[in-house]
């Protein structure tokens, strides 16, 4: 073997390397998923959305719930039989409203038990689908987030506030239009979270709880955490099992460039001093 031969295989092996190391996640996740399915007779779905970068230039995209992913879901769905509970696993920042909306109802309507885990964060469209769950297992520094709707890069009920602050004959038809979207954007969400809770909490709060997450409350990325939605009457537990954080592991993200949180991944416990 001489340097040319040495150096191409260099670069066949560099080439190689992702590939490999892509399958051997696949695989890892598949044998975890498989494990936890045998432990808890359930099936096992993951939600997850890690920001990627596009080939061209590295934009970075965030990715999000889309209907490719209401149509995965619910294939899973459909494969379950109707008694077999349910474990979903979400980690998503959300995305639109009909494809989170479809998932949320498959679920709620599924006859097995459904439970919505949370080991970091499900925001938006994921907090929608964690709710239509009979029960919610987050982590102890998980968080959800308001459902309240978005058009475009405007809350709707920004949208809705800031036409109700000027004389109608000083804005635009343009944003008379968008109100108008805006409007109903938060009715038919106010809507789907009293149809996703009547079944989960007392009477008396559904229409109340329904209102503070889908109204515009708080800001899109206000943190809901564990304590907030127990106090809300919602079916919430923080004692996440850890093969889900273990099986989190299994999804990193994309790494680029050097990263900004580093440490040696392992348990680390405490020991005894040393006796003098």
């Amino acid at each position: 073997m001489n340097a040319g031969d040495i150096i191409w295989m260099f670069f066949l092996i560099s080439a190689l390397q992702p590939v490999l190391r892509q399958r051997f996640l696949d695989a890892s996740r598949q044998r975890l998923i498989a494990k936890i399915e045998r432990q808890r007779n359930s099936r096992v779905i993951l939600l997850v959305h890690r920001q990627e970068s596009m080939s061209f230039l590295g934009f970075p995209v965030l990715r999000y719930i889309d209907v490719n992913d209401s149509e995965e879901v619910l294939r899973a769905i459909h494969l379950t039989d109707p008694s077999v509970p349910i474990d979903i696993v979400l980690h998503t920042p959300g995305g639109l409203v009909l494809a989170a909306l479809q998932i949320a109802r498959a679920i709620h309507k599924h006859r097995g038990k459904v439970t919505a885990l949370i080991p970091h964060y499900a925001m938006s469209g994921g907090t929608l689908i964690a709710l239509a769950a009979h029960e919610i297992v987050m982590s102890e520094h998980a968080v959800m987030g308001p459902v309240d709707p978005q058009l475009g890069q405007n809350p709707a009920a920004s949208i809705l506030k800031a036409v109700a602050r000027k004389p109608v004959e000083r804005v635009k038809d343009e944003t008379l239009i968008m109100a108008d979207q805006a409007e109903k954007a938060v009715s038919q969400v106010r809507e789907s979270v009293q149809e996703l809770l009547n079944d989960k909490i007392a009477p008396e709060k559904v229409e109340q709880l329904a209102k503070l997450l889908s109204e515009g409350t708080w800001t899109h990325d206000h943190p809901i955490t564990f304590e907030t939605a127990r106090g809300f009457g919602l079916p919430v537990r923080s004692d996440i099992p850890p093969e889900f954080l273990d099986l989190m592991a299994l999804y990193p993200q994309p790494v680029r460039h050097q990263p900004t949180v580093e440490y040696l991944p392992e348990h680390r416990r405490a020991t005894q001093p040393d006796a003098g």
